[in-house]
Order: structure tokens, then sequence, then C-alpha cells
């Protein structure tokens, strides 16, 4: 009974049942009545006498019985010819819901190229797009995913052959065990660190468990200390980096650490982007809205349709002029930082070559905003 081409037959058997129903007693109830006054308006043909009366009493009830088995036939036929209907109409329905059924399950299985032909009805093909972009999306996921376990495997690798080497070394008394080479171990063993602590910081964030130290601070010195932290790379790569933090205090309630490490990777990545001779400009203040960090760039810009995308874990922009940097998951980081204090960033560009805009909005604090709402 649960199954839905039974209830879709069952449906239609109702449906043809009741209006066979209703037809067949308002036919039975007004026939006896019409047939009296059609017979009445011929004028007494058979006469006033009883013989006349009987005889249309008798054609009345004959009239009526043959209606009668017309209508029951009538309602048999139709009612099998909406069973038949109902068949029909449920396993052109069932058909394609079957098919999405065994697309899912393949899906679920890890079958990501599952597909489901659209079929002509507007509902049910706009679930089969659902469908289809379902198992796209997966597929790109998982594609990704196998991207990242290759990429942390490289980024292992280095610093491991190093490490391996440099103590097969000392081991082997070929290279000194100088604070200069064990330098050297260290250095490596600190970029496993910190590939360990992204990863880490990348699941903490998209479950929603990063734990911050939130504090009373100008949001002007948190950002300024950062990017003025990059100034000396930035002079390398013969890139023109401007901080403007403005005279008028920005109060906010930050975990300072973290807010840094978003303007860290938001600087880092204009300048990966920017070529020699372009220009990053870092702005700070406070609006109606709350405070605003943006980091503006001269470099490649965004395609529309990466806006969004730049934003999702181990995505890199097509084309990028340092694709082999970075595992991509610097800005999805970030952007949980940002969420996990009541913020949001959000990226904006005029397109590829136009450079790009990194904005990060957050509350102010609480007493300053109602200082500044007064």
């Amino acid at each position: 009974m649960n199954r839905l081409r039974t209830r879709l037959v069952l449906s239609h058997l109702v449906v043809a049942v009741l209006g066979g129903l209703a037809t067949f007693l308002v036919v039975r109830l007004l026939t006896p009545l019409i047939f009296d006054r059609q017979m009445g308006l011929g004028g007494g043909q058979g006469g006033p006498g009883t013989g006349g009366q009987g005889y249309r009493e008798q054609l009345n009830a004959e009239v009526t019985n043959a209606v009668t088995q017309a209508l029951a036939v009538g309602l048999a036929v139709g009612v099998l010819a909406a069973a038949a209907a109902g068949v029909f109409a449920a396993a052109r329905l069932a058909r394609p819901l079957h098919e999405m059924s065994e697309a899912t399950r393949r899906i679920a299985a890890g079958d990501y190229e599952a597909r489901v032909t659209p079929p002509r009805e507007s509902e049910l093909a706009a679930l089969a797009e659902d469908v289809n972009t379902l198992g796209s999306a997966l597929a790109e996921t998982e594609q990704r995913r196998t991207r990242l376990l290759g990429e942390v495997a490289h980024e292992m690798r280095t610093p491991l052959t190093i490490i391996d080497g440099h103590v097969e070394g000392m081991i082997d008394g070929i290279l000194p065990a100088t604070p200069e080479e064990l330098g050297k171990v260290s250095d490596e063993a600190r970029r496993l660190r910190r590939l360990s602590d992204d990863l880490s910081a990348l699941s903490r964030a998209e479950e929603g468990r990063l734990v911050l130290a939130s504090a009373p601070a100008d949001l002007r010195s948190v950002v300024s200390g950062a990017a003025e932290r990059l100034r000396s790379q930035a002079d390398d790569a013969g890139i023109r980096l401007t901080v403007s933090a403005g005279e008028q205090a920005v109060p906010v309630d930050v975990d300072a650490d973290r807010i840094a490490e978003v303007v860290t990777n938001l600087v880092g990545n204009a300048m990966r982007a920017t070529a020699r001779g372009g220009a990053i400009d870092v702005r700070v203040g406070a609006e109606s809205e709350g405070a605003v960090v943006a980091v503006a760039d001269t470099g490649e810009g965004i395609a529309p349709e990466d806006l969004e995308r730049v934003f999702e874990r181990f995505y890199r922009v097509p084309g990028r002029r340092a694709d082999g940097s970075g595992s991509g998951i610097g800005l999805t980081i970030a952007r949980g930082i940002v969420r996990a204090h009541g913020g949001e960033l959000t990226a904006r560009s005029e397109g590829r070559g136009q450079g790009a805009t990194f904005t990060v909005r957050m509350p102010l604090r609480a007493d300053a905003a109602s200082t500044s709402g007064e």
C-alpha cells in the first residue's frame, strides 16, 4: 500500500468510482422525474383512465431499469479504464524515479559518473538535474581529495628526504653534527609542523571547533602588525605594499593571533597573484556595519565563476602564476576563522587581469558599537 505505483493506481480507481457513483445516483434519481414530465407533456395519450396511468408507470420502470443497467455497465467500464490508465501513468512516473534511485545508489557506492536522463515532466526533470549536479559535485570533491593526498605526500616528501639525508650523513660521519647542519634539519621539521597545523586548522574550521582566545584589541594594530611583517618579502618581490589604518581606533573582541593569520594569508595570496611592479593595498577601518579589513591587489584577478570557489578547500584558480605554491586550504581556513568571530570573508574582482579585493567584515566590540550608535 505504501508503494507509489500502487497508490497512484488506487487514486485513479477512487476518482473513477466516486465519479461513476455520483453520475449513477444523479441519473437514477432524475430519470423517473424527467420521464414523467416528458410523458405529461405528451397530452394524455393513454387517456385519463387507469389503463393509461398504468402504462406510463410500466414504461417509466422499464426506462429506469434500462438506464440503471447501462450506467452499471458504464461504471464498470470506466473503472477498468481508470485502472488501466492508472497503471500506465504509474509506470511512466515510476520509471524515472527508479532510474534516479539507481543513480543515487551508484553515487553512494562511489560511482560519481552515474547520470539520470531527464524525463519530459518538468518537476521530475528538475529532480534529475539535481541528482546529476550532486554526482558532478561529489566527483569534483573526490578529485580534489585525491589531489590533496598527492600534494600532502609531495609536501612531506621533500622535508623528510632532507631530514633523512642529513641524519644519515651525520650517522655515517659524512656531515658534521654542527649547529648549522642541525638547523637545516630543524627548519624542515618546522615545515612539516606547519603543514600539520594547517591541516588540523582546516579540520577544526570546517567542523566549527576553532578555539578562540578573544580579548579587546584595536584592529588597526593587529592588521598593521601582520601586514608589516610581510613588507620585506613584498620589497624583494618588487611589489609596493601600502597599509592604511586611519586615525580612529577600531575596537574589537578578537583572537589577535588568528586575525593576524587571516591577514598574513590574504596578503601572501595577493603577493603570489601580483607580478613585479604591482601593488597591494591593505585598509582597515570602521563602518556603519562594523569593522572592515580590505586587501586589494593589482594582480591577475579572479573570474566571476571562481569568486566563491576560491574559498573551497583545495581549490586553485586555473592558470595562476604560482599554481604550484600552497595547498589550496589557506582561504578556507581564513574564512573559517572570520566566521568563528561572527564575521564574513568575501572576494570581489572585475575579472581576469583586473586585480582582486578580499574583504573581512566583523562586529565591533559591543560597548564601542553601542557608543557609535548613539
